[in-house]
């Protein structure tokens, strides 16, 4: 996963305001959520690949991480949009933990508080984006739509990576849920007078996204 490169564009913005905004007249972007769950397919006999094995156990975590950081923000700010989305996370890495278990692999959540975690690079984006988010409500509603530009960057890349179609089904409903959560956190954005602008993606897919209906269901 592309961690590095996170971590270092984090470094770069200002601290006061990590997201470029302009005011103008929000869009009219529908909130919405999905239940996620794992698609009952039957698993392949072919082994993982050493790739398939790395992206599942990251993103067992980084969906852990997305959770976490929307609990301390619903704390702080008391926004619902934290509070809906860290539930659907937590469905999130139900979901990858189902996989990993089919496979064999080891749990790298050994411990479920709010910030703990085993792969230290998570450890440090944590800790960046939450002290981010204690700025100001319009910066916490930024860095909600930054983890999931970023997961979606890195759902996808996985899904690349697949070569077994429950996989590549899980992540897929999780990719679906990452749109949904990105027209929540946007639609918050510019319910405020503050049009977002892209901070992973290319700004022409994150204006597709958040201009398109809610996505239902999922397999």
């Amino acid at each position: 996963m592309n961690l590095k490169n996170t971590l270092l564009s984090l470094t770069l913005v200002g601290a006061t305001s990590s997201f470029p905004v302009v005011m103008a007249s929000a869009r009219h972007v529908m909130n919405g959520d999905v239940a996620e769950q794992t698609g009952q397919l039957e698993t392949s006999a072919v082994a993982l690949t050493a790739e398939e094995e790395a992206d599942m156990l990251f993103m067992r975590e980084e969906e852990k991480l997305a959770r976490d950081v929307y609990i301390l923000l619903y704390d702080q700010w008391a926004d619902a949009v934290f509070d809906n989305i860290a539930e659907s996370e937590q469905r999130h890495m139900d979901s990858m933990a189902v996989l990993l278990n089919t496979y064999g692999l080891t749990d790298p959540v050994q411990d479920s508080r709010v910030g703990a975690f085993t792969n230290p690079d998570l450890a440090t984006l944590f800790t960046t984006l939450t002290v981010r988010g204690q700025v100001s409500q319009l910066e916490a509603l930024g860095v909600g739509a930054f983890i999931e530009e970023v997961d979606m960057r890195d759902i996808q890349a996985a899904i690349d990576n697949s070569g077994h179609a429950d996989i590549t089904q899980t992540y897929e409903n999780l990719l679906r849920g990452s749109r949904n959560h990105l027209r929540a956190f946007v639609r918050t954005i510019e319910n405020l007078g503050v049009v977002y602008e892209a901070q992973v993606l290319p700004q022409s897919d994150v204006d597709a996204i958040v201009d398109s209906p809610i996505e239902i269901g999922g397999s």
